[in-house]
């Protein structure tokens, strides 16, 4: 049996039809560039995550970069952060002349630790960024507690969180801000590029809306300078059509992820754990275990692809070696990276090929 990482085409299989009526609904209406689909996709994702605003972006990238810039952080300011995440966490405080401040994780969810947050706050600090890793939100009230002792805004990266809660909220209106993504691999993702600020600050969706479009307040009347951040409109479309269907699937891929951990209890291997919070999605199902590359190449011997979220932590990238953090220094997010595996997750999976992956995953790393 093969069983692919993930499968887009199978997703669009059962999409086709709205799809190329939605390409021929923005074609006919020559919205290429916002538009209407996207000022409706923001009104249905705002009102999806409990919050008065969403601002559709070309990226989470760019939505993370909006929220900082919205918040104030400028050149010189800190940004305290998780090392074990995809790089653009980082590479959005670096875009504002801020500085990235790691701190290390908990072992045990894989998500930046508040213990180790306040230790960090110095004069500098401007804005707390957690990570809502794999679908598991951060433990947001000790983070929000620091913050709002040290008077620091709490920018939520949702990028793999699309349809979490954390104490009965959705992530997106933990904040002040967040950023989603909709890459394509997300649980709610486009065909191409996409992203979304959230947030209940008026002010702060105005300015993001302002900066998204070269900073104009209106045609030819630029405020700010600004980027181009604007999501297309086909990509507004088609989130509309997804969004309607991401609670079923996020329901669907915890089905999938509870079959991994009933089948791998006893399996000589680590999975993430939600310390506090039951809300979570599965954007991916994350293993760890030693020697993991082997592990790997005999899972792809057995037809099971697999991949690796993160292999090597931000602190460690040769990008951000100029922050002088050694190797040891965040010892619990080395450990994570040196030892993950994520399996193959996507609603299309039968429970035929997810009791394969796991039997196969079980044979080779034995028993506990």
């Amino acid at each position: 049996m093969i069983v692919p990482y993930f499968d887009l085409k199978a997703q669009y299989a059962t999409l086709r039809e709205e799809t190329l009526a939605a390409l021929d609904r923005v074609g006919r209406r020559a919205a290429f560039i916002l538009g209407e689909e996207v000022q409706e996709f923001e009104k249905e994702f705002a009102a999806y995550c409990g919050v008065k605003h969403c601002v559709a972006v070309n990226s989470g990238t760019s939505a993370l970069h909006l929220a900082l810039l919205a918040a104030g952080v400028k050149p010189g300011d800190e940004v305290i952060t998780t090392p074990n995440t995809f790089v653009a966490t980082a590479e959005a405080i670096s875009y504002t002349g801020a500085k990235p401040v790691f701190v290390d994780i908990d072992p045990r969810t894989a998500n930046i630790d508040p213990r180790h947050i306040a230790r960090a706050v110095t004069s500098r600090t401007r804005a707390i960024l957690p990570v809502h890793l794999y679908g598991l939100p951060a433990e947001m009230d000790p983070i929000l507690e620091i913050a709002s002792r040290r008077n620091l805004a709490v920018m939520e990266d949702a990028c793999q969180a699309h349809g979490a809660h954390y104490r009965g909220r959705r992530v997106g209106s933990l904040g002040r801000a967040a950023a989603f993504s909709f890459y394509p691999t997300k649980n709610l993702g486009g065909y191409g590029e996409g992203g979304a600020l959230t947030t209940n600050d008026d002010e702060m969706a105005a300015l993001a809306r302002t900066l998204r479009s070269h900073g104009e307040a209106r045609h030819y009347a630029h405020e700010h300078i600004g980027y181009n951040y604007r999501m297309d409109g086909f990509q507004g479309a088609i989130l509309r059509i997804k969004l309607k269907r991401l609670d079923p699937w996020n329901a669907r891929r915890k089905e999938i992820a509870e079959i991994y951990r009933r089948v791998l209890a006893s399996a000589r291997v680590e999975v993430q754990e939600a310390a506090t919070c039951e809300g979570r999605v599965y954007h991916v199902f994350a293993v760890y275990v030693d020697g993991r590359d082997a592990v790997r190449a005999k899972l792809e011997e057995r037809g099971v692809q697999t991949a690796i979220h993160y292999p090597l932590p931000i602190h460690l990238q040769k990008a951000y070696q100029f922050l002088g953090y050694p190797e040891g220094s965040l010892p619990h997010a080395e450990r994570a990276c040196e030892r993950v595996i994520t399996m193959p997750l996507y609603p299309e999976l039968t429970d035929e090929q997810v009791i394969y992956v796991a039997k196969t995953l079980l044979g080779i790393v034995g028993e506990k």
